[in-house]
């Protein structure tokens, strides 16, 4: 299966954008924005704008022994709507560093899944690597799968006011379905841990 997909999904080395000038527009300690002068794959002048985030997205699935998991609600201020989410927060990764980047990472997952939900877990198992909207962002998010569960106290942020929901894997794999959770990597997670998982 594996060769299939490496034959069937050719990756072309080859960057048909030029880029002929990069201004910074905006900064904060979250996300940078810049405006780039540019050569199209056509052969045209033009402009493209990209935001960069300064911390990967990192999402967590916490799963006990019987199937169920735990989502977070919280009102989300772009969207201006509640939303139901896995665990997840954002992980900065430093270069040069002692750590790998997968160690990082990981110490990411396991900072915000104890921070959010009170959860600490023996197993990792990284499941995903997901660009969010890779026509305007640069942003990467992984998914982890957390196992052998141990509870304790969270402690979210200050900008966090959180709701945290225990469901069996199978309704949030619904709630998917149903566009009741719409976040796209909580969605991204919840359906590929259930197709690993079988479940259904």
């Amino acid at each position: 299966m594996k060769k299939f997909l490496e034959d069937s999904l050719p990756k072309p080395t080859e960057n048909p954008w030029q880029i002929l000038q990069s201004t910074s527009i905006y900064e904060n300690p979250w996300i940078k924005v810049r405006e780039d002068k540019v050569i199209n794959p056509c052969g045209k002048q033009g402009i493209y704008g990209t935001v960069s985030f300064k911390n990967k997205a990192i999402g967590i699935i916490p799963i006990d022994e019987n199937g169920f998991t735990w989502l977070v609600g919280q009102y989300r201020y772009p969207l201006n709507e509640y939303s139901w989410e896995i665990p997840m927060g954002g992980g900065k990764v430093v270069f040069p560093s002692q750590k790998s980047f997968e160690e990082q990472i990981l110490e990411a997952a396991q900072r915000e899944l104890r921070e959010e939900t009170g959860i600490i877990a023996e197993k990792w198992t990284k499941i995903a690597r997901i660009h969010t909207s890779n026509s305007v962002t640069d942003e990467e998010g992984f998914v982890f799968v957390a196992e052998q569960l141990t509870f304790g106290n969270n402690a979210p942020e200050e900008t966090e006011q959180l709701t945290i929901k225990k469901v069996h894997l199978s309704t949030a794999l619904q709630w998917v379905l149903n566009d009741e959770i719409t976040d796209a990597i909580s969605m991204i997670g919840i359906l590929k841990v259930c197709k690993l998982k079988e479940i259904s």
